[in-house]
């Protein structure tokens, strides 16, 4: 039988990203120490780009899921971390500098046919200003954080408030 599932690299990339995350959604590190002795594809990477006010989120708007962070499958030999950068690119047309921790881990199945996988987020801070290239059928846009926007992952938006309003008090000094 061909094991089709990520490679010792993308694995070994992904498993110590996930230990590193600012914050753990759906139990996704033991989920990851069951699934890392069976099978795990796919894996994903999703970027949640912030503007310097922290106002502000970049999503695409996706076909069925609705509106989502820029991201997608990770593909073979590729860490979860270029595989972000490269989704943001393609998404959006959009390079980014990805913060040095990664945002979130989590587990999600992306449609009703997949098998729950693990999906890393990392983030980056940007200038609103920045040109956007969406694709065709996926449009790309600023979305206030304040806004309530139509996503199959509704745990998305606060999850992004949070860590957006973790950021800012970080990047402030500010503590509380």
């Amino acid at each position: 039988m061909v094991h089709s599932g990520p490679d010792l690299l993308t694995l070994a990339a992904a498993y110590a990203d996930a230990h590193l995350a600012q914050a753990e959604y759906d139990n996704a590190r033991a989920w990851l120490e069951h699934a890392r002795q069976d099978r795990m594809d796919p894996l994903s990477a999703e970027v949640w780009v912030l503007d310097s006010t922290f106002q502000h989120v970049l999503l695409v708007k996706h076909r069925w899921r609705g509106w989502v962070p820029p991201g997608g499958r990770i593909e073979p030999g590729e860490t979860p971390r270029t595989a972000a950068r490269r989704e943001l690119f393609e998404e959006t047309g959009v390079t980014a500098e990805l913060l040095d921790v990664p945002a979130a881990v989590s587990v999600r199945s992306y449609r009703p046919d997949w098998s729950p996988t693990l999906g890393l987020s990392y983030a980056a801070v940007i200038d609103i200003s920045i040109p956007l290239i969406g694709e065709a059928h996926q449009p790309a846009a600023w979305l206030p954080l304040t806004q309530h926007w139509q996503s199959t992952f509704p745990d998305d938006r606060p999850r992004i408030r949070r860590f957006t309003e973790q950021l800012a008090r970080v990047r402030s000094g500010s503590t509380r």
